[in-house]
């Protein structure tokens, strides 16, 4: 069965080099009469690869130990849902996943009314681009990466899943990053097709024909990002939803370039310019994805979740590279008209001027991951930046972008203040917010500029529905939740981040201590046996001012299929204010609890922020009627 398995992604091999050949081919001709039969090439693949991941699924779910895979990832004790989950666990399964996800993207944009309305030669240029990357992830699925080899003879038992892959958010941040980066093909493949073909006159240009694809990997690649971030904080026990680990800023890197390419696709829509940088930049977008697969897979990096030293890493490599030369190449060919961009006292500027910024967050964040790298050219023991360098250097970036988000909905395209009254509502707010938290004592001057700016995006999110009924429509709301979102996550660090306390208490059975105006008091200490593993617990009592206020319970935890590594479970009192978070840090020789209890005041404004960017953006996913398509531009 495994071995029809292999074929089936070996058929997608010849599929996606016999198409784009193919389209290649009536490209020089100057022909269109194969494009059916190109385009059922696609129909090929996506059943392939759909058949070749049920057959890995059903491998997990029967303990099929055979497959070298599903002993590697899974093991009789793993309950069904994550043995399914492992399908995505490993180097193998997650690059079959993800190319199950990009050719399930182009399957559905190729049934859209969009892709009928485009010329001949632009769906030949399209294909030409999807197929050179689904042929990629064929080329790597039926080499490096074969998620079907077979072993002899086979295990009694698995080796089990990473405790640490165990938890909800870990199951679903890394499908979310997938399909966030599949999705982004679609339009970088068909920027790339505009650019090269003849275009009609009468064909929409392709930010609008792949608006829903471009909305939805963003709001994919964010949720990946935000259930990462959650993840860390319940699961590793770091105390802490981002810890700038080189595989988090991996990801983090198509996100930025990404909202980056959706505020200069704005300007294009709006004002027609920017025409050649958004093409560069939507396949820079794609690309990254690739290159944060690469950092992660190659053993360049060291982190906690990396895949080590992996045989994908070359190829993704010059995969890479190869896509930086066709974009700048490509992007030569994109049409322009060449009218100056306004003044940076203008929307079109503060746009652009945020796009910027974005794009050198990403840069410095590249750059720092990759500086163990770097400098081996000239040491002998290299080292990366620690987080305070991160810190240091893009946290007062982050608070300039809220900072211009704030100001932004009150400029005018051409410069000036088109609502002068909002803006000054907008200003008054920022400086009234600004002087509340210096007199209740909140003075870190980033997080202070960062926290007044967020209250303001709020308050015009007030302004803008009260004041422009235009903005009412579903898909304006989308983008100016999505900015409220963010608003809400930018309050969640400002006050989680800096002002987030730690005590190390070490307690016996009975004992108090006090922990940021809390008294934590050891009510009881004790070890187990579950299936796989066993525990230390201990049950914390937590109160402050003789009020009770709830009770945590951390674990340690041994597995036996992991050696002597000790996982932690934290236990947390959820608050809107201060969250209490405690973990087991182990016992000391007289059987006395070393516990770190920490005050996270506002961290869940963090989550619900994140939410709201994940879900309230859907609604921009309704096409804009005529009436409401400029105004809708404003926005989205």
């Amino acid at each position: 069965m495994y071995v029809f398995a292999y074929a089936m992604q070996f058929l997608v091999l010849i599929c996606a080099l016999g198409g784009g050949g193919i389209a290649l081919l009536q490209l020089w001709q100057r022909r269109s009469d194969m494009l059916p039969l190109i385009e059922k090439c696609h129909g090929v693949i996506a059943f392939a690869l759909l058949l070749a991941s049920d057959m890995l699924l059903h491998a997990l779910y029967r303990h099929d130990f055979q497959l070298q895979y599903v002993a590697d990832h899974t093991d009789l004790i793993l309950p069904p849902f994550y043995r399914l989950t492992a399908f995505w666990a490993g180097q193998q399964g997650s690059m079959l996943f993800w190319a199950l996800a990009v050719s399930i993207s182009g399957t559905l944009f190729a049934a859209t009314r969009s892709w009928k309305t485009l010329a001949p030669s632009t769906r030949l240029w399209h294909w030409v681009f999807f197929y050179a990357i689904m042929a990629f992830f064929a080329l790597i699925l039926t080499t490096w990466s074969n998620p079907f080899v077979m072993q002899t003879p086979a295990p009694r038992d698995g080796s089990g899943l990473n405790p640490l892959l165990q938890n909800p958010g870990m199951i679903f941040h890394p499908p979310l990053l997938f399909l966030g980066y599949g999705g982004f093909n679609v339009p970088a493949c068909l920027a790339l097709a505009q650019a090269l073909a003849d275009k009609s006159e009468s064909e929409d240009p392709w930010f609008r024909l792949t608006r829903p694809f471009i909305i939805l990997a963003w709001l994919f690649l964010t949720a990946g990002i935000v259930l990462g971030a959650w993840w860390a904080y319940m699961e590793l026990g770091w105390g802490g939803y981002w810890a700038w680990d080189p595989v988090e800023n991996a990801s983090l890197l198509p996100w930025l370039i990404g909202t980056a390419s959706l505020h200069t696709l704005i300007i294009e829509d709006r004002r027609n310019k920017l025409g050649r940088v958004n093409v560069i930049m939507m396949v820079l977008t794609t690309v990254s994805a690739f290159f944060a697969t690469c950092l992660v897979r190659s053993g360049a990096i060291d982190s906690v979740h990396a895949f080590g030293d992996g045989t994908v890493g070359t190829p993704l490599s010059v995969f890479v590279l190869a896509g930086l030369f066709v974009a700048f190449w490509t992007a030569a060919f994109a049409g322009h008209n060449g009218t100056p961009l306004a003044g940076p006292d203008s929307r079109e500027g503060f746009l652009t001027l945020a796009a910027w910024v974005l794009l050198a967050l990403a840069g410095i964040i590249l750059v720092a991951t990759l500086w163990p790298q770097i400098s081996k050219i000239w040491t002998a023991a290299p080292r990366g930046p620690d987080a305070n360098f991160y810190n240091r250097v893009c946290l007062p970036l982050g608070a300039l972008v809220i900072v211009m988000m704030a100001v932004c909905p009150w400029l005018g395209w051409n410069g000036g203040l088109r609502n002068k009254n909002a803006f000054y509502v907008m200003l008054g707010c920022v400086i009234l917010s600004a002087a509340t938290l210096w007199v209740l004592g909140y003075r870190q001057p980033t997080s202070q500029i960062a926290a007044a700016a967020a209250i303001a995006v709020l308050v015009n999110t007030g302004q803008i529905f009260k004041n422009q009924a235009s903005f009412r429509h579903p898909s304006s709301i989308g983008s100016v939740g999505a900015h409220a979102g963010m608003a809400l996550v930018t309050l969640g660090i400002a006050f989680s981040g800096p002002y987030a306390e730690d005590t190390d208490l070490l307690l016996a059975k009975g004992q108090s201590a006090q922990a940021s105006g809390y008294t934590a008091t050891l009510l009881d200490i004790k070890n187990g046996r579950q299936p796989g593993y066993e525990y230390i617990a201990g049950q914390l009592q937590i109160s402050r001012e003789g009020k009770n206020i709830g009770i945590v319970a951390p674990e340690r935890r041994i597995y036996d299929k992991f050696g002597n590594s000790q996982f932690s479970e934290v236990d947390i009192i959820p608050s809107f204010g201060n969250e209490i978070y405690a973990s087991l840090l182990g016992l000391d020789e007289d059987k006395n609890a070393l516990i770190k209890v920490s005050v996270k005041p506002m961290v869940n404004w963090l989550w619900i922020g994140g939410a709201i960017m994940c879900l309230v953006p859907l609604l921009c996913l309704r096409r804009p009627k005529n009436e409401h398509r400029r105004q809708s531009r404003d926005g989205c």
